[in-house]
């Protein structure tokens, strides 16, 4: 195998190739360390590398498989880590310099689930403070590798960097706001918010425990599909895990997208948005009209409040979770974060209490919908490829602001899964996104679209030029 083109195998071709004893999964391991050596101190998307211990994860993975044990799809393929998920003993900052020492005793469920399955862990990512919007002004942000001027996405920042530029197999990352979602969008991978419940939250720095989410960030559907598969599931140490049993995604994959009914609001989806988000919506809605779904013209209930709304109901969970250290440390906060905590301990029980009720009734409404069609489609953001410059002014331009959150926060309000998609790319050759969201549980549905889309195109097959 030619080592050149070794990184940008997919997942579960890596695995096979492991598994099969054709290439070991220490030789692989020391590829994609070799390459994070080459190529990271400009990308700056790992925060750390645990190189020893990633080859000690090889050199067991390859023992095991030759003594025939088999773990599943990740046994001795490197992954990495958003640097909000325990690691014992490693370092797991959340980027903050506050938690720069902190060394968990532990691991988080998520990262004992992956070492269960024999994955390889590379190392930590890098990710905004405390996974909220801005990355700490301590901290250098990762380069997007498509562009040095374009925006590399939050607060999965590192997650999306690394795994488009071939330095990991695939990621966990997070999503509360849309954090999972952009760094795909702007990386041009293929991110999987899983439904809220799905993945258990043990062991990851909060940012807002009833929005957020942990899921799989992978240059596939079918390679989210496996990682979400090996995470998934119950958590005695996590009690708002779901008791549900986790599918076989990748045994159901391939079920291709003929009968199933796709909803389309043209107004909310395909109105007030860039003319890149807009083509690759119209060119998804070809491709699954093609495919065999039928398409439905269908009216989203409006998310215009919900999006006014998100802040706020982020803000005093936010607040909740840095009781311990603010405004006790407020000095090693960097002003984002402050400014979101300082919004949190100022709105009033009352005030909540309508936010509570608010998000009810959409979060009803949105169910409600999917009794109708068994996916939507949506743009990932209304303006694809931001750039850093334009994404400068994210906090004071309110345009910009809603357009950014108006496809995303909505569906962490509701908990509603969500895969996002590599599209059709600009004029400039930049990465664009498209979603698809589905109902409560149907990860399992938007996997099957995604490995049919990704069959069918090839969007998702394209790579930075590093």
């Amino acid at each position: 195998m030619n080592d050149d083109e070794l990184h940008y195998l997919s997942l579960l071709e890596v695995g096979r190739e492991i598994q099969s004893r054709r290439i070991s999964s220490q030789q692989v391991t020391r590829h994609m360390l070799a390459r994070i050596e080459a190529m990271d101190a400009r990308l700056r998307s790992y925060v750390t590398v645990m190189a020893e211990q990633a080859l000690e994860d090889a050199r067991r993975a390859d023992r095991e498989i030759a003594e025939g044990l088999h773990r599943g799809a990740l046994h001795g393929v490197p992954l990495a880590l958003k640097d909000l998920l325990w690691t014992q003993g490693i370092p797991t900052t959340h980027g903050m310099t506050l938690h720069r020492d902190h060394r968990p005793a532990e691991d988080a469920t998520v990262v004992r689930r992956l070492r269960e399955a024999g994955a390889v862990i590379l190392g930590k990512l890098q990710q905004t403070e405390g996974a909220f919007a801005d990355h700490h002004p301590e901290v250098q942000p990762p380069v997007n590798p498509w562009g040095a001027q374009l925006w590399p996405g939050a607060s999965s920042s590192g997650s999306g960097v690394a795994t488009a530029a071939g330095l990991c197999f695939g990621a966990l990352g997070t999503d509360t706001g849309g954090s999972i979602r952009f760094p795909s969008a702007a990386n041009g991978i293929t991110g999987l918010k899983p439904t809220w419940g799905r993945v258990s939250r043990h062991g990851a720095f909060e940012l807002a425990a009833s929005l957020d989410h942990i899921g799989p960030m992978a240059r596939s559907a079918a390679d989210a599909a496996a990682i979400l598969a090996a995470i998934a599931g119950a958590d005695a140490c996590d009690p708002t895990a779901s008791q549900r049993s986790v599918p076989d995604y990748l045994a159901t994959m391939t079920r291709g997208l003929s009968g199933l009914r796709v909803g389309l609001d043209r107004q909310w989806a395909m109105q007030g948005v860039d003319a890149p988000s807009l083509h690759a919506v119209q060119e998804a809605l070809t491709w699954v009209q093609r495919l065999g779904a039928s398409v439905l013209e269908v009216r989203f209930p409006d998310a215009v409040q919900a999006v006014l709304d998100w802040p706020a109901l982020c803000a005093v969970e936010t607040a909740v979770a840095h009781a311990a250290t603010f405004p006790a440390q407020r000095a090693s906060y960097g002003p984002g974060l402050a400014g979101l905590i300082d919004l949190g301990l100022g709105l009033s029980a009352t005030d909540y209490q309508r936010l509570l009720l608010r998000r009810a009734d959409f979060t009803g409404r949105v169910r409600a919908l999917f009794t109708q069609v068994d996916l939507l489609l949506v743009p990932a953001t209304a303006y694809a490829a931001p750039t850093l410059q334009r994404m400068a002014s994210f906090g004071s331009d309110a345009e910009l602001f809603a357009g950014m959150l108006r496809y995303t926060c909505p569906f962490d309000l509701t908990g509603s899964p969500t895969i996002t998609l590599p599209g059709p790319c600009t004029a400039q050759g930049e990465p664009v996104g498209f979603q698809l969201v589905a109902g409560d549980w149907r990860e399992d549905l938007l996997v099957r679209a995604g490995w049919a889309l990704q069959q069918a195109t090839d969007w998702h097959l394209r790579h930075p030029t590093l």
